[in-house]
Protein backbone atom coordinates (compact mmCIF):
# COMPACT_ATOMS: atom_id res chain seq x y z
CA UNK A 1 0.00 0.00 0.00
CA UNK A 2 3.11 2.44 0.46
CA UNK A 3 5.99 1.76 -1.00
CA UNK A 4 9.16 4.70 -0.17
CA UNK A 5 12.43 4.55 -2.19
CA UNK A 6 15.55 5.85 -1.29
CA UNK A 7 14.09 9.36 -0.33
CA UNK A 8 16.33 12.20 1.11
CA UNK A 9 15.33 15.40 2.77
CA UNK A 10 17.85 18.05 3.81
CA UNK A 11 16.76 21.43 5.46
CA UNK A 12 18.51 24.82 4.84
CA UNK A 13 21.00 22.86 2.86
CA UNK A 14 24.40 24.78 2.44
CA UNK A 15 24.11 27.12 5.44
CA UNK A 16 24.95 26.98 8.81
CA UNK A 17 21.17 25.19 9.74
CA UNK A 18 21.77 22.18 7.53
CA UNK A 19 20.50 19.39 8.14
CA UNK A 20 19.93 15.55 7.09
CA UNK A 21 16.76 15.12 7.80
CA UNK A 22 16.30 11.66 6.17
CA UNK A 23 19.01 9.29 4.25
CA UNK A 24 17.83 7.19 1.87
CA UNK A 25 15.17 5.55 3.42
CA UNK A 26 13.45 2.52 2.11
CA UNK A 27 9.82 1.60 3.24
CA UNK A 28 7.50 -0.79 2.06
CA UNK A 29 3.89 -1.10 4.09
CA UNK A 30 1.51 -4.23 2.56
CA UNK A 31 -1.94 -3.84 2.82
CA UNK A 32 -3.06 -3.89 6.58
CA UNK A 33 0.21 -3.36 8.22
CA UNK A 34 -0.33 -1.05 11.19
CA UNK A 35 3.62 0.19 11.39
CA UNK A 36 4.71 2.23 14.82
CA UNK A 37 7.11 4.57 14.32
CA UNK A 38 9.67 4.89 17.51
CA UNK A 39 13.22 6.91 17.59
CA UNK A 40 15.23 9.61 19.54
CA UNK A 41 14.85 13.47 19.06
CA UNK A 42 15.94 14.18 15.42
CA UNK A 43 15.45 10.84 14.10
CA UNK A 44 13.53 11.86 11.43
CA UNK A 45 9.85 10.41 12.44
CA UNK A 46 8.07 13.22 11.50
CA UNK A 47 9.79 14.16 8.31
CA UNK A 48 9.13 10.85 7.20
CA UNK A 49 5.17 10.98 7.80
CA UNK A 50 5.33 14.81 6.28
CA UNK A 51 7.61 13.46 3.03
CA UNK A 52 5.07 10.72 2.20
CA UNK A 53 2.00 13.24 3.08
CA UNK A 54 3.35 15.73 0.56
CA UNK A 55 4.15 18.24 3.13
CA UNK A 56 7.02 19.49 1.66
CA UNK A 57 8.56 18.08 -1.55
CA UNK A 58 11.40 15.08 -0.51
CA UNK A 59 15.49 15.76 -2.42
CA UNK A 60 15.59 12.39 -4.28
CA UNK A 61 13.54 9.43 -4.58
CA UNK A 62 10.14 8.05 -5.01
CA UNK A 63 6.61 8.08 -2.76
CA UNK A 64 4.34 5.43 -3.94
CA UNK A 65 0.66 4.49 -2.52
CA UNK A 66 -1.05 1.95 -3.71
CA UNK A 67 0.74 1.50 -7.06
CA UNK A 68 0.23 5.34 -8.01
CA UNK A 69 3.84 7.49 -8.15
CA UNK A 70 3.06 10.41 -5.59
CA UNK A 71 5.99 11.82 -5.52
CA UNK A 72 5.37 15.01 -7.54
CA UNK A 73 1.71 15.70 -6.15
CA UNK A 74 1.13 18.47 -3.50
CA UNK A 75 -0.46 17.98 -0.70
CA UNK A 76 -3.50 18.74 -1.28
CA UNK A 77 -4.19 15.98 -3.97
CA UNK A 78 -2.03 13.87 -1.86
CA UNK A 79 -5.07 14.09 0.77
CA UNK A 80 -7.61 12.19 -1.91
CA UNK A 81 -5.49 9.31 -0.69
CA UNK A 82 -4.50 9.71 2.97
CA UNK A 83 -5.99 10.11 6.42
CA UNK A 84 -4.39 12.32 8.67
CA UNK A 85 -4.35 13.09 12.21
CA UNK A 86 -1.60 15.67 14.15
CA UNK A 87 -0.47 16.22 17.39
CA UNK A 88 -2.15 18.82 18.00
CA UNK A 89 -6.00 18.22 19.10
CA UNK A 90 -7.03 21.65 17.76
CA UNK A 91 -5.44 21.04 14.02
CA UNK A 92 -7.73 19.23 11.34
CA UNK A 93 -10.97 20.28 12.19
CA UNK A 94 -12.68 23.27 12.21
CA UNK A 95 -13.39 24.83 15.05
CA UNK A 96 -15.83 27.22 14.30
CA UNK A 97 -18.17 24.52 12.61
CA UNK A 98 -20.64 22.09 14.39
CA UNK A 99 -19.16 18.35 14.87
CA UNK A 100 -21.87 17.29 12.01
CA UNK A 101 -20.27 20.29 9.72
CA UNK A 102 -16.49 18.42 10.04
CA UNK A 103 -18.15 15.15 9.54
CA UNK A 104 -19.93 16.44 6.32
CA UNK A 105 -16.54 18.10 5.02
CA UNK A 106 -14.80 14.72 5.94
CA UNK A 107 -17.30 12.81 4.05
CA UNK A 108 -16.77 15.04 1.09
CA UNK A 109 -13.51 15.38 0.59
CA UNK A 110 -12.36 14.59 -3.08
CA UNK A 111 -15.92 15.37 -3.85
CA UNK A 112 -17.23 17.91 -6.90
CA UNK A 113 -18.95 20.49 -4.16
CA UNK A 114 -22.76 20.96 -5.26
CA UNK A 115 -25.71 23.62 -4.56
CA UNK A 116 -27.84 20.94 -3.20
CA UNK A 117 -28.99 20.64 0.68
CA UNK A 118 -26.04 20.42 2.87
CA UNK A 119 -26.31 17.60 5.44
CA UNK A 120 -29.14 14.65 4.29
CA UNK A 121 -31.03 13.05 6.98
CA UNK A 122 -29.59 9.74 5.71
CA UNK A 123 -26.04 11.55 6.50
CA UNK A 124 -27.42 12.64 10.06
CA UNK A 125 -27.92 9.30 11.07
CA UNK A 126 -24.87 8.20 10.06
CA UNK A 127 -22.72 10.35 11.53
CA UNK A 128 -24.97 9.68 14.86
CA UNK A 129 -24.33 6.29 14.68
CA UNK A 130 -20.46 6.40 13.95
CA UNK A 131 -20.33 8.96 16.90
CA UNK A 132 -21.93 6.57 19.13
CA UNK A 133 -19.31 4.04 18.66
CA UNK A 134 -17.25 6.51 20.26
CA UNK A 135 -19.02 6.10 23.85
CA UNK A 136 -18.12 9.86 24.34
CA UNK A 137 -21.56 11.09 24.21
CA UNK A 138 -21.14 13.03 20.87
CA UNK A 139 -24.17 11.92 19.01
CA UNK A 140 -26.36 13.72 21.03
CA UNK A 141 -24.30 17.14 20.39
CA UNK A 142 -24.29 17.38 16.47
CA UNK A 143 -24.48 21.48 16.40
CA UNK A 144 -22.54 21.82 19.02
CA UNK A 145 -18.45 23.71 17.64
CA UNK A 146 -15.65 22.04 17.49
CA UNK A 147 -14.17 24.44 19.29
CA UNK A 148 -16.17 23.83 22.69
CA UNK A 149 -14.87 20.05 22.73
CA UNK A 150 -12.30 18.84 24.89
CA UNK A 151 -8.32 18.04 23.58
CA UNK A 152 -9.66 13.90 23.63
CA UNK A 153 -13.18 14.32 22.48
CA UNK A 154 -11.56 16.92 19.37
CA UNK A 155 -8.73 14.03 18.85
CA UNK A 156 -11.57 10.81 18.93
CA UNK A 157 -13.92 13.28 16.36
CA UNK A 158 -10.29 13.88 14.33
CA UNK A 159 -9.63 10.14 14.23
CA UNK A 160 -13.16 9.65 13.23
CA UNK A 161 -13.12 11.77 10.69
CA UNK A 162 -9.91 10.46 9.21
CA UNK A 163 -11.23 6.73 9.11
CA UNK A 164 -14.76 8.16 7.65
CA UNK A 165 -13.68 7.44 3.68
CA UNK A 166 -11.21 4.75 3.93
CA UNK A 167 -8.27 5.94 3.15
CA UNK A 168 -5.58 4.34 1.31
CA UNK A 169 -2.69 4.91 4.49
CA UNK A 170 -3.69 6.52 7.79
CA UNK A 171 -1.44 8.50 9.34
CA UNK A 172 -0.82 9.00 12.92
CA UNK A 173 2.11 11.56 13.69
CA UNK A 174 2.10 11.60 17.85
CA UNK A 175 -1.43 11.72 18.08
CA UNK A 176 -1.74 11.44 22.10
CA UNK A 177 1.09 13.41 22.65
CA UNK A 178 -0.68 16.17 23.98
CA UNK A 179 -3.43 14.46 26.16
CA UNK A 180 -2.96 13.29 29.24
CA UNK A 181 -2.34 9.41 30.33
CA UNK A 182 -6.13 8.67 30.72
CA UNK A 183 -7.42 10.38 27.41
CA UNK A 184 -4.30 9.18 25.72
CA UNK A 185 -5.17 5.13 26.67
CA UNK A 186 -8.93 6.01 25.30
CA UNK A 187 -7.56 7.38 22.22
CA UNK A 188 -5.15 4.92 20.81
CA UNK A 189 -7.19 2.45 21.92
CA UNK A 190 -10.09 3.77 19.59
CA UNK A 191 -7.72 4.18 17.04
CA UNK A 192 -6.75 0.59 17.46
CA UNK A 193 -10.45 -0.39 17.08
CA UNK A 194 -11.10 1.84 14.06
CA UNK A 195 -7.92 0.46 12.51
CA UNK A 196 -8.92 -3.22 12.72
CA UNK A 197 -12.41 -2.24 11.96
CA UNK A 198 -11.54 -0.58 8.46
CA UNK A 199 -9.27 -3.01 7.94
CA UNK A 200 -6.68 -0.15 6.85
CA UNK A 201 -3.06 0.34 6.73
CA UNK A 202 -1.30 2.98 9.07
CA UNK A 203 1.98 4.70 10.07
CA UNK A 204 1.91 5.50 13.51
CA UNK A 205 5.01 7.89 15.10
CA UNK A 206 4.71 7.67 18.96
CA UNK A 207 7.28 9.02 21.41
CA UNK A 208 5.98 6.65 23.77
CA UNK A 209 8.13 2.91 23.53
CA UNK A 210 5.30 0.94 25.48
CA UNK A 211 3.05 2.28 22.86
CA UNK A 212 5.00 1.30 19.89
CA UNK A 213 5.45 -1.96 21.27
CA UNK A 214 1.83 -2.34 22.33
CA UNK A 215 0.56 -1.63 19.35
CA UNK A 216 0.22 -2.63 15.66
CA UNK A 217 1.94 -5.55 13.87
CA UNK A 218 5.45 -4.19 13.58
CA UNK A 219 7.88 -1.46 14.95
CA UNK A 220 10.55 0.61 12.99
CA UNK A 221 13.23 2.42 14.85
CA UNK A 222 14.65 5.70 13.43
CA UNK A 223 17.67 7.20 13.55
CA UNK A 224 19.69 9.91 12.12
CA UNK A 225 17.30 9.74 9.12
CA UNK A 226 17.26 6.31 9.03
CA UNK A 227 15.38 2.80 9.69
CA UNK A 228 17.71 0.99 11.85
CA UNK A 229 15.95 -1.57 12.97
CA UNK A 230 12.10 -3.00 11.56
CA UNK A 231 10.63 -5.99 13.95
CA UNK A 232 7.48 -7.68 13.31
CA UNK A 233 6.02 -10.90 14.14
CA UNK A 234 6.41 -13.07 17.14
CA UNK A 235 9.85 -10.71 17.91
CA UNK A 236 7.63 -7.91 17.97
CA UNK A 237 4.94 -10.01 20.55
CA UNK A 238 8.04 -10.90 22.91
CA UNK A 239 9.37 -7.31 22.89
CA UNK A 240 10.39 -4.97 26.64
CA UNK A 241 11.42 -1.55 26.67
CA UNK A 242 14.70 -2.89 28.23
CA UNK A 243 15.18 -5.06 24.82
CA UNK A 244 14.37 -2.36 22.43
CA UNK A 245 16.72 0.00 24.08
CA UNK A 246 19.47 -2.35 23.96
CA UNK A 247 18.76 -2.95 20.20
CA UNK A 248 18.93 0.38 19.40
CA UNK A 249 22.55 0.61 21.15
CA UNK A 250 23.87 -2.66 19.06
CA UNK A 251 22.29 -0.98 15.87
CA UNK A 252 24.78 2.17 16.44
CA UNK A 253 21.80 4.19 17.94
CA UNK A 254 24.13 4.62 21.27
CA UNK A 255 22.00 6.05 23.89
CA UNK A 256 18.34 6.88 23.19
CA UNK A 257 18.10 10.60 23.17
CA UNK A 258 14.57 10.92 24.25
CA UNK A 259 13.09 12.26 27.87
CA UNK A 260 9.53 11.84 27.39
CA UNK A 261 10.27 8.24 25.71
CA UNK A 262 12.02 7.20 28.55
CA UNK A 263 9.63 8.67 31.34
CA UNK A 264 6.67 7.40 29.57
Amino acid sequence: MLEVKGISKTFNPGTINEKNALNGIDLVLNEGDFVTVIGGNGAGKSTLLNAVAGTWPVDCGKIVIDQKDVTGLPEHKRALFLGRVFQDPMTGTASNMGIEENLALALRRGKTRTLRWGISKKERVKYKEALAELDLGLETRLTTKVGLLSGGQRQALTILMATLKKPKLLLLDEHTAALDPKTAIKVLLLTEKLISEHALTALMVTHNMRDAIKHGNRLIMMNDGKITLDISGEEKKKLTVETLLEKFSQSGGGEFANDRALLS
